[in-house]
C-alpha cells in the first residue's frame, strides 16, 4: 500500500452508462435541476449502475478483486440497455431506472457477487434494482424527490451497449462535500452481440 493511499475505501462493482446517453438524461434533467435547486443532485460523471455494493473494505483487499474480477468482462459480450423513466425510494432518494437486457444484467451481477465471496469477503447482499442515482433530498424538502420522479416518467433513453466492467472507490466518510467516485479499475466487454433483424 502506498503513503497515500488510505487504509481502507469504500467499493463497489458497477457499470456506467456512455456519455451520450448521460447527456441525453441530463437534458431531461434541466427543468429540475432549475426548479429544485435544493436537492443534492449527484455529479454527472459519477452516475454509475451499481452490481455489487462491497462497503468498507481494506484498502489490501483490492488486488484478490482485481484477480478474481479480470475475466469477467472479456468473457462476456456488452449488454444493450437504456435509461428509463425515473423513480424514487422513500421520497427521499431520485433515481432513473434501467431498461433493456435486464436478465444479462441479473446474471452479470450474479457472476460479480460470486466471485467477490470468493475471495472470502463479506458484504450485504441486497436484491439487484438497476437504477441510476441521482438527487437525495434534503430534510426540509419533502416534496421536491417525488416531483422530479413524476416529471421523469415518460423518459425514454437511446439504447447503448456496456462499454466497461467498473471496480470504484469513493471518497464517502472522508470529509465534508459531496461524495466522488474514482475508477480502481474498468475491464473492457467483448464485442456486443449484433441485433437480429
Amino acid at each position: 500500500m502506498s503513503p497515500e493511499e488510505p487504509p481502507t475505501r469504500r467499493i463497489f462493482v458497477a457499470l456506467a452508462p456512455p456519455d451520450e446517453a448521460k447527456d441525453e438524461l441530463a437534458r431531461a434533467l434541466a427543468p429540475a435541476y432549475a426548479a429544485h435547486p435544493q436537492l443534492r443532485w449527484n455529479r454527472i460523471e459519477d452516475w454509475h449502475i451499481t452490481l455489487a455494493f462491497l462497503g468498507e473494505l481494506p484498502t489490501a483487499v483490492v488486488p484478490l478483486l482485481l484477480t478474481a474480477l479480470a475475466g469477467t468482462a472479456g468473457s462476456r459480450p456488452a449488454l444493450e440497455l437504456r435509461l428509463r423513466g425515473g423513480g424514487h425510494f422513500d421520497g427521499r432518494l431520485l433515481w432513473s431506472g434501467i431498461d433493456g437486457d435486464l436478465a444479462g444484467l441479473h446474471a452479470l451481477a450474479d457472476e460479480v457477487r460470486r466471485l467477490v465471496r470468493s475471495c472470502g469477503i463479506d458484504f450485504l447482499e441486497r436484491p439487484l434494482r438497476p437504477h441510476l442515482t441521482l438527487a437525495r433530498a434534503r430534510r426540509d424538502d419533502p416534496l421536491g424527490v417525488p416531483a422530479v420522479a413524476a416529471d421523469l416518467a415518460g423518459f425514454t433513453g437511446r439504447s447503448w451497449h456496456t462499454d466497461r466492467l467498473h471496480l470504484v472507490g469513493s471518497n464517502i466518510g472522508r470529509g465534508p462535500g459531496p461524495i466522488h467516485y474514482r475508477d480502481i479499475t474498468a475491464w473492457p466487454f467483448a464485442a456486443a452481440t449484433p441485433s437480429q433483424p
